[in-house]
């Protein structure tokens, strides 16, 4: 069995009426994010982050950035920074200190690490009000990162998973 047919029975599972078994999510998605587009996978995230099924946006986030490294929690900063502005970091508490940072600066890996996953979560909850297109950059940005995707857990990854089905029956 090629990687292909398995990405495809996988999928099968989370296509339509077929209730798969959550505990193997993150298993399921093992096997199908080494071969599946990334733009399926962020599509997928998307759709997680807009459920009612799992936690808010700033929650997910603030639990990713948690588990992220240095160079994934300022490349998430960085992202959004750029749709909160200054201007709304000065008013957040904590968020003073990357205000200041604001302008054509950017969060360095080191910097990235000194900031609490509170405050993450606290600026994605405003930044999704103040510029809904930051859920799918933060998903397009995960995408890339799929050991953290699935840090998620099975609610999550199961969105994820049945959105991916939904785009291969559809190509």
């Amino acid at each position: 069995m090629t990687l292909s047919d398995q990405f495809s029975n996988v999928l099968k599972q989370y296509s339509g009426g077929s209730n798969p078994d959550p505990a193997k999510a993150s298993e399921h998605f093992d096997q199908v994010a080494p071969v599946a587009p990334q733009g399926d996978i962020a599509e997928g995230l998307s759709s997680a982050f807009r459920s009612d099924q799992t936690p808010g946006f700033g929650s997910l986030i603030g639990n990713l950035f948690r588990q992220s490294n240095g160079e994934q929690k300022a490349g998430l900063l960085n992202h959004l920074i750029g749709s909160l502005g200054p201007g709304a970091l000065s008013q957040m508490a904590g968020g003073g200190a990357l205000a200041n940072l604001g302008g054509a600066k950017t969060i360095s890996p080191e910097q990235a690490q000194n900031v609490s996953p509170e405050l993450v979560q606290q600026m994605a909850t405003h930044a999704e009000k103040a510029d809904p297109s930051i859920v799918d950059r933060a998903s397009a940005f995960y995408a890339q990162h799929p050991t953290l995707v699935k840090t998620l857990g099975a609610a999550a990854l199961s969105i994820v998973m049945s959105k991916m089905a939904q785009r291969q029956r559809a190509a």
